[in-house]
C-alpha cells in the first residue's frame, strides 16, 4: 500500500496559485511544486494526472479570485454597479498582476470564449441604464470591456502608472461618450454614423 499523502489537492492548488502569483505560470513545475510542499513531485501524481490538470485547477482558482475582486468591488458601492465592474477588472490587473495575465493574457487558441460568469448581471445593468436590447448591450459591452481591458493590461505590465482617480475618470469618459453614441441610435442596433 502506498504511503499516505501529506497534503490535499486543495494545498495543491494553493500552492501552485501562490507560485503564479509570485513568479508567473512558467514557474510551476513539477519539481518546484514538489519542493513548494516540501516533498518530491511524486505525491502531486497521486493526486493530479498530469501538469495540465495542475494548470487547469490553477486557473479555476485564479478565476474564484477574480471574480471575489469584482463582486467586492461592485458591493463595496464607491461606484456605480457598472463602472465598479470596470474598476474591479482593472484593480485585479493592478494588484493581481501574474494572476491576471494567466487569466486575460494567455494565447486562448482552441478555448471555447464567451460571455463570463457576470454576463447576465451585467447585461441587465447596462440595459436598465440605456436601455438598450440584448444584441445592443452586449455590443455596447464589448467596446467597453476593449477599453477597460487596454487600461487593465497597462497596469499590469507596469506599462503606464495611473492612479485610481484617472483612471475612475477615463472610465466614466468612454462610458458617457459610448452611451452618447447609442443614444443616437434606435434600441434595435441600427447605427447612424453622422
Amino acid at each position: 500500500m502506498p504511503p499516505k499523502c501529506r497534503f490535499t489537492r486543495e494545498e495543491v492548488i494553493a500552492a501552485a496559485l501562490e507560485m503564479v502569483r509570485e513568479q508567473g505560470m512558467e514557474a510551476v513545475t513539477a519539481r518546484a511544486l514538489g519542493e513548494r510542499l516540501g516533498a518530491s513531485s511524486r505525491p502531486i501524481f497521486s493526486l493530479f494526472e498530469s501538469m495540465e490538470e495542475v494548470r487547469q485547477a490553477v486557473i479555476a482558482a485564479a478565476d474564484e479570485r477574480y471574480q471575489m475582486c469584482l463582486r467586492l468591488e461592485m458591493e463595496a458601492g464607491q461606484y456605480p454597479p457598472y463602472k465598479a465592474s470596470g474598476m474591479g477588472y482593472i484593480r485585479f490587473a493592478r494588484e493581481e498582476k501574474e494572476l491576471f495575465r494567466l487569466l486575460f493574457m494567455r494565447d486562448r487558441t482552441g478555448e471555447k470564449i464567451g460571455p463570463g460568469r457576470e454576463w447576465g448581471q451585467i447585461a441587465e445593468i447596462i440595459k436598465g441604464n440605456t436601455g438598450l436590447t440584448d444584441d445592443a448591450a452586449a455590443v455596447f459591452h464589448t467596446e467597453m470591456w476593449m477599453f477597460v481591458h487596454g487600461i487593465a493590461v497597462t497596469l499590469a505590465t507596469s506599462y503606464l502608472p495611473w492612479d485610481e482617480e484617472t483612471v475612475s475618470r477615463m472610465l466614466t469618459d468612454a462610458y458617457l461618450g459610448l452611451r452618447a453614441r447609442y443614444e443616437k441610435e434606435d434600441i434595435h442596433g441600427s447605427r447612424s454614423d453622422h
